[in-house]
């Protein structure tokens, strides 16, 4: 039996190597760079788990029969999940592991964007003194509405944070759950309400083939003059070509981001040098207590499966 993490970017895998010393199987620690390297390290692999990597279809045919795959963390847009239920490989997941850390990171890049923290320290840093002309017109917190593109527990998260100071909210989620709208006090619209009228836009939403570039050129065309935008999400929800217009034509008052399209990010990627762009790598989900949480539920999914016991978060085949 064999049990092989492709990439991860934790201090050690101390849980994944006592699961695998549990059930005597060999333990490879994969460091992966690449979709090739995957392929290769899956091969005869009896439990594949993964961080970042791509596992593509080719890696997941070369998997032992009745395999699984364990993600470490929420999304899923990583895996071939219909080549996993083509094939009959497992996977599960760890949504759950970081909910608080990632809406406190949301919550934070939201209010030091709206504040222009970062402006003003660079300003301060360049020997000018001038609050008014640096922030420009600044709203306060009650004047602000906030926009969900998704509003699940990392959304709802954000707003519990946000509403003691003031913030007004509005969701854009065909799932989301009316009755729960209701009793946080938000607004639910279609997305082209929300480009039109929050003053911050933040996303919240899974990868799909519908939500890819779902905010793009046409929809940051729509946005008040000098609103903002955070993903926290996925990557390949932003456009990147058309936010970097926006924000080097003022059209976009400022973003952040924590995930992008192709991680890490470029060396020449326009964004670096994009004005009012505040980048983070990755690092919404980190705190030392979510590691903790993200490998040791990791390394009970895969006890589990090697034990015939249901999945506790699956994503096929369980």
């Amino acid at each position: 039996m064999k049990i092989v993490v492709t990439d991860a970017t934790f201090p050690s895998l101390a849980h994944e190597r006592a699961v695998a010393e549990e059930f005597g199987a060999d333990f490879v620690e994969g460091k992966c760079r690449s979709a090739d390297d995957v392929t290769a390290a899956a091969d005869g692999t009896d439990v594949l788990i993964v961080q970042f990597a791509q596992v593509t279809a080719a890696a997941i045919a070369r998997m032992a029969p009745g395999s699984l795959i364990v993600r470490y963390g929420i999304g899923l847009d990583n895996i071939d999940l219909a080549a996993a239920r083509e094939c009959g490989v497992k996977v599960a997941y760890v949504p759950d592991y970081a909910t608080g850390e990632v809406a406190d990171h949301t919550a934070a890049l939201i209010l030091t964007m709206l504040r222009c923290v970062v402006p003003l320290d660079r300003s301060v840093r360049e020997g000018k003194w001038d609050a008014v002309g640096v922030a420009g017109a600044l709203r306060a917190f009650p004047e602000s509405v906030v926009g969900f593109v998704g509003f699940g527990r990392i959304g709802q998260e954000v707003l519990a944070r946000l509403q003691p100071f003031g913030f007004r909210g509005i969701v854009a989620d065909p799932y989301a759950d009316r009755a729960a709208l209701d009793r946080l006090g938000v607004e639910a619209v279609d997305l082209d309400a929300m480009f039109d009228r929050a003053d911050v836009i933040t996303l919240h939403c899974p990868l799909t083939p519908e939500t890819r570039h779902v905010v793009n050129a046409e929809r940051l065309a729509r946005k008040p003059d000098r609103a903002a935008l955070v993903n926290t999400a996925r990557g390949g929800l932003v456009d990147p070509d058309a936010l970097v217009d926006a924000l080097s034509s003022g059209r976009l008052r400022a973003a952040a981001l924590d995930v992008f399209e192709t991680e890490p990010l470029p060396a020449d990627s326009s964004l670096r040098d994009c004005p009012n762009l505040i980048l983070t790598p990755h690092a919404a989900w980190y705190s030392t207590s979510a590691i903790e949480r993200l490998q040791s539920l990791a390394a009970d999914e895969v006890r589990r499966h090697l034990t015939g016991q249901p999945m506790r978060r699956p994503a096929t085949g369980d």
